[in-house]
């Protein structure tokens, strides 16, 4: 499998959250410190605690997406180890951060990193269980669930019109997607009556789902050339290879 990464972007945004962190960090205890010390300047006090989170949640949603080791897109390459050169990978150098093409056609590949137990009911994406602690965790230092259905359909919308723009003969080559549970503390309960509006699974069956599409309904090599000559990586992107 081809894997094409935007190694700029992940340095960069690796800067970032980690400065975000410690400044957050820096201007939460400064806050606090003023609220004891400075009972009068309770304005200045609650500006800084204000600003401090901000910057904490900044850094939080960096962090989780390019601070931490192995990042989503690393996740997602070692799952897929294993498929051929006819299949590319693409972080960041897309209109989607994630995205395969290869026989089993154009996938959407959205990655979380929620550990806990999830559910999908009446329409809604919830994240329960853990009490006080796994709640001061999704504040402070874990994203909350939010809907990744809705996520994932915007970034399907990005794609779409992009492909539309600059491939417009692209026919026959539908969009699909799967949401993509990276952490093995993820504990996946949806109820087998219940339809999903994205496939979602965890990481260990993305590669089962990819090569079972292809043997279904495998996409002409004309094709996927044309949409893999499209997004070639430009300057500051590196290819890398696997086996």
């Amino acid at each position: 499998m081809q894997i094409i990464t935007n190694d700029k972007l992940v340095r960069r945004n690796r800067a970032i959250s980690r400065y975000a962190s410690i400044v957050g960090l820096i201007v939460l205890i400064g806050g606090m410190v003023i609220s004891f010390t400075r009972p009068t300047l309770v304005i200045i006090s609650f500006a800084a605690l204000i600003m401090g989170f901000l910057l904490s949640q900044v850094g939080m949603y960096f962090t989780n997406r390019w601070g931490r080791e192995p990042r989503p897109d690393q996740f997602l390459n070692q799952s897929l180890k294993g498929l051929d050169n006819k299949y590319t990978i693409y972080h960041y150098t897309s209109p989607v951060p994630h995205l395969l093409v290869g026989p089993a056609g154009i996938w959407v590949l959205l990655p979380k990193h929620q550990r806990g137990l999830i559910t999908y009911e009446r329409g809604r994406w919830r994240q329960k269980g853990g009490g006080f602690l796994q709640s001061y965790l999704r504040m402070f230092a874990q994203e909350g669930i939010g809907r990744p259905d809705l996520e994932i359909a915007s970034q399907i919308d990005s794609l779409e019109t992009y492909l539309k723009k600059n491939l417009p003969e692209n026919d026959g080559v539908p969009i699909q997607a799967a949401i993509v549970f990276t952490s093995d503390k993820a504990d996946l309960q949806i109820d087998s009556d219940v339809e999903l509006p994205i496939p979602t699974l965890y990481l260990n069956k993305l590669k089962e789902l990819i090569r079972k599409t292809a043997k279904g309904k495998p996409v002409s090599m004309e094709k996927l050339q044309k949409i893999q000559a499209l997004l070639s990586p430009g300057d500051g992107e590196t290819t890398q290879l696997e086996a």
